[in-house]
């Protein structure tokens, strides 16, 4: 018996999460149809991955700081930057080049200072006609780096105890007398 390929195997329960719009925020649903169909209508890899993007949750779209930004464009002068988040102002930026930046969200601070070097804030329907196919942009992200995720992964076990080394557990403190039991001592189970 072979596997019916057309019927895609028997990968069942993953549906993608970009069937369905999951956000109630009527702009972001708005922004989605709209490079939704840029992206069948246009073969654009750039629109896509902005779909992609704005389907994702809040967790997966990290902020980015203005001199994080400013860095990314360095030497690219006449082009956008695209962030499908929002962008944050730096304090320890002395002074701000001049960018246009396309973002779902700005902060006051941030906003002000791009105005201020006499650069352009842009939302996405703005950039949708200014350049449709994503020509003459540069899509940028910020760092996906929070305390959270030091905590994510599996829990280890006795049959496999490295499933996720450096997962770090939620703990009430590092001293002698807490999490020492069972799987943290080789004469009661297991070590990790």
């Amino acid at each position: 018996m072979g596997i019916d390929l057309k019927a895609g195997g028997r990968r069942t329960g993953r549906s993608s999460s970009m069937k369905a719009i999951k956000t109630d925020n009527p702009y972001t649903r708005l922004l989605i149809k709209l490079y939704k169909f840029l992206a069948r209508r246009t073969d654009s890899a750039f629109c896509a991955t902005v779909v992609k993007r704005l389907h994702m949750s809040k967790v997966n779209q990290p902020p980015i700081g203005l001199h994080r930004l400013s860095k990314y464009m360095l030497n690219k002068e006449g082009k956008t930057a695209v962030v499908v988040g929002k962008v944050t102002d730096d304090v320890r930026m002395m002074e701000m080049p001049k960018l246009t930046v396309c973002a779902l969200a700005f902060t006051e601070t941030a906003r002000a200072r791009i105005l201020a070097a006499g650069g352009e804030c842009l939302t996405f329907d703005q950039l949708a006609l200014r350049s449709p196919t994503g020509s003459n942009t540069v899509l940028l992200r910020g760092p996906k780096s929070r305390k959270a995720l030091a905590h994510f992964g599996h829990s280890t076990s006795v049959t496999n105890e490295h499933t996720h080394d450096g997962v770090k557990p939620y703990v009430r403190s590092n001293g002698r007398k807490f999490e020492r039991a069972r799987g943290r001592r080789r004469s009661c189970g297991f070590k990790v």
